[in-house]
């Protein structure tokens, strides 16, 4: 299973948001000796399939795959197995598919892959999603509580870590000390656009709050030098 990072180079994980197999090769090769992690998502694996991770995987980089799975606990096993030949670094569930779902991906991990498996991430609350916007799917209390409810249910179903928005991870922290690997997207560089996220923070804030790893997309893979704007906040983190 992959280590925690070492390195503010290790911490940064890009996003290759694309569907174009040609455009994601080529964000991989440049990007994968600047940052720690690759991800691919759901939209990139919904139109290319397994041969988008093996692409992205053939520059050397470890591979975030992000699907974000949430079905009945079989058919989120059956799913986990399916990806398990393309060996990913980590790979996610939402922690809203309960205990017994988070529980049998892990299971599904362990047994197709033994030590050499990926992280099982648990997702909590989407960080495109405010107060308002959990209000009207019958979610009270705010993001910073659900946010912990499900940490703390994934967590002892067998999760290996969590992703979060940078506005939780310190209470997560806080709560589950530094046992949960803490990926965290809605990282922004200070003055980016913020898009379609509601709760974000810095590369720096992130980082302090105590994120492992930061995710980030857009500004990175929609800028004029990817690779330089990668190297930008690799240096922003420090050694």
């Amino acid at each position: 299973m992959i280590a925690r990072p070492r390195s503010s180079r290790a911490r940064l994980i890009v996003a290759l948001d694309t569907a174009d197999a040609d455009r994601a090769a080529a964000l991989a090769g440049a990007l994968a000796p600047e940052c720690g992690v690759l991800k691919v998502g759901l939209e990139l694996f919904a139109a290319q399939g397994p041969a988008a991770v093996a692409r992205v995987a053939a520059t050397g980089a470890p591979v975030f795959l992000d699907l974000k799975l949430h079905d009945i606990p079989n058919t989120v096993a059956g799913a986990v197995r399916a990806v398990l030949p393309l060996r990913p670094a980590m790979l996610t569930v939402h922690a809203g598919g309960g205990a017994a779902m988070v529980a049998a991906a892990r299971e599904a991990a362990e047994r197709g892959a033994g030590a050499d498996r990926p992280a099982i991430l648990a997702v909590t609350v989407l960080t495109s999603l405010d107060a308002a916007a959990l209000a009207a799917t019958g979610v009270s209390g705010g993001p910073v509580q659900q946010v912990l409810r499900l940490a703390r249910l994934a967590l002892e179903a067998g999760a290996d870590g969590l992703v979060c928005s940078p506005q939780e991870a310190a209470r997560i922290r806080d709560a589950h000390g530094d046992a949960p690997l803490l990926v965290v997207p809605g990282v922004r560089p200070a003055g980016a656009a913020v898009g379609d996220q509601a709760r974000v923070a810095t590369p720096e804030e992130a980082v302090r709050a105590g994120a492992d790893w930061i995710v980030v997309g857009r500004p990175i893979a929609g800028a004029a030098d990817p690779a330089a704007a990668a190297r930008a906040i690799v240096q922003a983190l420090g050694a």
